[in-house]
């Protein structure tokens, strides 16, 4: 039987991890799927995000076929995002790819269920090069990170827009950013069960780092430019309202309200 990985992060994959499957608690968007596939995974879980804007909860599955490596992700409102052993555990398979129906996965089927298949380990795949830069300049002091994985001591003064979702990873509050950046923007995944996809923004909070999240159905999670350009904001945390943030406002407007705001100094 193949062996299975679980992990909070498809971006936590450790080499030698070709030939396993690979049961995330990532999203399913490209960023994610491309990661798993440099793995030489046998097959990926992810969970969908709650689908939203354009699909893009599992649009890295369709991806998966050119290599023809199986993509399989789980309802967001079976499992928490962030939480791969969730979705290993009570995940409910909501979107297959063509890779992984031929090998008898199916929407309806648990999550452990899906991973019992027999899966051949990938022989040497040739990407194309069809995958573009995850970090991006999107302006004066704001960096857009298709994965706040990226994220670099360097960013430590700039406003961090992110495709990533907003939970923490297995609940881990040092998880929610590595570094402590001006402020930091995520894609709410639906929100999920009890909402967890927005439990990064009271890990923030607490170290006074100012944080949104915007909606799945607004913007394209795993695309920092879609959560700059259309991404509405749906929650904010304790720093992000102090500084006039509100929910309904965009990025850009966040931003804007960033940079005018300096909080008072402690007594």
């Amino acid at each position: 039987m193949t062996t299975v990985v679980v992990v909070h992060s498809v971006t936590r994959l450790e080499a030698p991890a070709a030939g396993v499957i690979a049961v995330t608690g990532s999203h399913g968007g490209l960023f994610a799927a491309v990661t798993a596939a440099r793995h030489r995974v046998a097959a990926a879980v992810f969970n969908d995000a709650g689908l939203g804007r354009d699909r893009a909860g599992v649009s890295g599955l369709a991806w998966l076929d050119r290599y023809a490596v199986p993509g399989i992700a789980v309802s967001h409102l079976s499992a928490p995002i962030g939480d791969g052993q969730a979705v290993l555990d009570t995940g409910v398979v909501s979107v297959v790819n063509e890779t992984a129906a031929a090998h008898g996965c199916r929407p309806g089927q648990p999550a452990r269920v899906a991973v019992s298949m027999e899966f051949a380990a990938p022989s040497d795949l040739d990407f194309a090069d069809d995958v573009e830069e995850a970090r991006h300049t999107l302006a004066p002091g704001v960096v857009g990170l298709d994965s706040v994985s990226l994220v670099t001591p360097a960013d430590r003064d700039l406003v961090v827009v992110t495709g990533s979702h907003g939970a923490l990873l297995g609940g881990v509050p040092a998880s929610a950013v590595k570094v402590d950046v001006r402020a930091a923007v995520f894609n709410d995944a639906g929100g999920g069960p009890d909402g967890r996809g927005t439990t990064r923004l009271p890990a923030l909070a607490a170290r006074g780092i100012p944080a949104v999240t915007v909606g799945a159905d607004t913007a394209r999670i795993g695309d920092a430019r879609s959560t700059y350009a259309d991404g509405i904001v749906t929650v904010v945390n304790e720093p992000a309202a102090a500084a006039g943030i509100r929910p309904g406002m965009t990025v850009p407007q966040v931003v804007s309200r960033v940079r005018r705001h300096t909080p008072k100094e402690a007594s």
